[in-house]
C-alpha cells in the first residue's frame, strides 16, 4: 500500500498575484468608463434633439429649410401639441424644389420638421404663385376657408402613408394608408399674391391631430419665420 501525502494548497505566485491585480484594475477601470459613457448618451438622449442642416442650398432670398426647422423646434413646442411632458426627438430641415412644367423654373419648397413621441409637425415655404383661393378651390369639399391673423387661410385633412418594415429583415416593406393629417395653408400676404405658408400636424399613433393644437402651433411660430412681416 502506497501511501500519498498532499503537501498544503498554495496561493497564486507574486506574478499570478500582480496579472490579477491588472486584470481587475483593468475591468474596474473598463467599468467606469462603460458608466461614464452611458452616463453621457442618457444625458444625450435626455436633451431635445437639435435642427441637423438643411439638405440642399437655396439663394438667400428664400428662407432654408434649416429656418424653418428652428422656428418649429420651440422649447414649448411640446405644451403647444398638448403634450407637455414629451420633447423633440428629431428634428430636420429640408431645401426641397418643386419641378415646374417643362422649361419652367423648380419651384423652392423649403421645410423643417419636428418629431415627438406622439406628434410630427412640418413647416414649409412655397414660393408659386398659385394663391390659397385657387388651392381651396381644388381641394373642394373638403377644404375649410378662414382667415389667419388678417390674410386668407385653408384648413384641410388628408392622410399619410404608412410604411411597414417588418423586423429582421424578413418578408417585403409593405406601405398603406395612414392616420389623418390636418393642413393649415396661409397666403403669403393679406391679398393673397401668390405663395403660402404650410403647417401640417398628424398623430404616429393614428389617432386625429387636435386643430386647437395646430392653431396654438401656428400662432406662435409662423410669426417668426423670417419674411412673414412682408
Amino acid at each position: 500500500m502506497t501511501e500519498r501525502t498532499t503537501g498544503a494548497a498554495q496561493g497564486p505566485s507574486a506574478g499570478a498575484q500582480v496579472a490579477l491585480a491588472l486584470v481587475l484594475g483593468a475591468g474596474l477601470v473598463g467599468g467606469f468608463w462603460y458608466m461614464a459613457k452611458t452616463s453621457q448618451e442618457g444625458a444625450a438622449a435626455a436633451r431635445p434633439a437639435v435642427c441637423r442642416a438643411s439638405s440642399g442650398t437655396l439663394p438667400a432670398r428664400y428662407v432654408s429649410g434649416t429656418r424653418l426647422c428652428e422656428a418649429l423646434n420651440r422649447p414649448d413646442l411640446p405644451a403647444l401639441l398638448g403634450t407637455p411632458g414629451q420633447q423633440a426627438q428629431t428634428a430636420w430641415g429640408s431645401d426641397g424644389t418643386l419641378e415646374g412644367p417643362e422649361g419652367a423654373d423648380r419651384t423652392p419648397t423649403p421645410s423643417g420638421t419636428v418629431t415627438l413621441a406622439t406628434y410630427e409637425v412640418e413647416l414649409s415655404v412655397s414660393y408659386d404663385r398659385l394663391r390659397v383661393a385657387q388651392f381651396g378651390a381644388l381641394l373642394g369639399n373638403t377644404a375649410e376657408p378662414t382667415t389667419f391673423q388678417g390674410r386668407p387661410a385653408v384648413l384641410y385633412s388628408d392622410r399619410t402613408i404608412a410604411l411597414r418594415i417588418p423586423l429582421g429583415g424578413k418578408g417585403k416593406a409593405e406601405s398603406g394608408t395612414g392616420g389623418i393629417a390636418r393642413h393649415l395653408l396661409v397666403a403669403k400676404d393679406a391679398k393673397d399674391g401668390g405663395g403660402s405658408y404650410e403647417l401640417v400636424i398628424w398623430r404616429r399613433d393614428m389617432g386625429v391631430p387636435d386643430d386647437a393644437a395646430l392653431l396654438r402651433v401656428a400662432e406662435r411660430v409662423l410669426p417668426t419665420v423670417p419674411g412673414w412681416a412682408g
